[in-house]
């Protein structure tokens, strides 16, 4: 069996100067945590800012006369009123109804489009795209030549701030400048993320990456910036209740199942799985938030159960800093959806007591 081979980001030297641990993720070396540790990285980013290396994530440039109609076929959600400078969520399906990846799309002309795809499903997605590539589109997987790193939390906008002028600056949610000198490095500054907080992700040349870091390194240091890794990554994006692709979804998940109806645009035009999805009729399963009320953490593929029947499965799992509890995300039945349903949990063969509870678990408006 051929050995994968494990990419090095552009700022891995970087992580090795400060003391990140490294681990293998996505087919790419990246740091789980710093020093300072994950509970220290995940309050950095709720009360102050943290920057984190995401350059494993991929680009794909759609350019031309039917570069709309190609995001059109692809993805469930509608791009016919995606503004120039405007950024847009979906997720794109299969055939069959499954998600083959939930991605980004940034509209940077009048018939240039960008797609943010997840590192672990950069090639597959490719040949996806391109299978049913159709009309005058070039289409291009540009992921190699782009860094980005994400800065996140209510301190992010002061940072930045030191770095830019006002109006280089997006204002808007799901927004982004284009182009924007950061310390002499151009950038295409978003303002995205995953972590629940505000903050912006910043795309720019590979070979600038370390002078980009280092730039929002210094520009931080006044703020407490706290370069954060994996695992806080990881805990921010539970508390704000995201879908993570391979766990909350996946081939066999569709986006009705998942929460993530709000996406799929069923009056618009065909797109790929539409019929799959009309002929599936409603959900039977649903994604819904987990307290563990009884003693134990509840991690991914846990059997969830009713009366010592099976109604399900967790998807995600851990304990939660901000809350201090221990949460999960699960794939249960229907019937099992309500808020305050009693269920189960089985951890390592115990059966734990858990409560289905509000999603996200926590957000800045709560």
């Amino acid at each position: 069996m051929e050995e994968q081979v494990i990419l090095k980001t552009p700022l891995y030297e970087k992580h090795i100067q400060h003391g990140g641990k490294i681990v293998p993720f996505a087919g790419y070396y990246l740091p789980v945590q710093y020093p300072a540790g994950v509970i220290a990285e995940h309050k950095a980013v709720r009360e102050g800012v943290g920057l984190f290396d995401v350059s494993h994530m991929g680009e794909v440039a759609f350019e031309g006369r039917d570069a709309l109609a190609n995001l059109q076929n692809l993805l469930c959600n509608d791009f016919a009123s995606l503004a120039i400078g405007r950024v847009r969520y979906s997720p794109m399906l299969n055939p069959q109804g499954g998600v083959v990846d939930d991605v980004l799309v940034y509209r940077l002309g009048e018939e240039s489009y960008w797609m943010v795809v997840n590192a672990a499903n950069r090639h597959k997605d490719v040949a996806h795209i391109l299978a049913h590539r159709f009309g005058e589109v070039t289409i291009t997987d540009v992921s190699d030549q782009y860094c980005q790193l994400a800065l996140q939390g209510p301190k992010a906008e002061a940072v930045l701030g030191a770095l830019l002028p006002a109006q280089s600056i997006p204002q808007r949610y799901y927004s982004f400048v284009p182009e924007a000198d950061v310390a002499g490095v151009r950038c295409l500054v978003s303002r995205t993320g995953y972590t629940g907080e505000d903050g912006f992700e910043l795309y720019a040349q590979a070979q600038d990456a370390g002078d980009l870091f280092d730039a929002l390194l210094k520009a931080g240091a006044a703020y407490g910036l706290q370069l954060c890794g994996l695992g806080s990554r990881d805990t921010l994006r539970m508390e704000a209740a995201m879908p993570l692709y391979g766990h909350e979804m996946d081939e066999s998940v569709s986006p009705l199942e998942t929460g993530l109806g709000h996406f799929v645009k069923l009056d618009k035009p065909d797109f790929i799985g539409k019929a799959a999805l009309l002929a599936a009729g409603e959900p039977k399963r649903a994604r819904v938030g987990l307290t563990i009320t009884g003693r134990g953490i509840a991690r991914e593929h846990y059997p969830v159960l009713r009366e010592q029947q099976q109604v399900g499965i967790t998807t995600s799992g851990t304990f939660i800093p901000t809350l201090d509890a221990p949460v999960a995300m699960a794939l249960v039945e229907t019937s099992c959806q309500a808020l305050g349903t009693k269920l189960f949990v089985d951890i390592r063969g115990k059966a734990v007591e858990a409560e289905v509870v509000p999603l996200p678990f926590y957000s800045r408006k709560k």
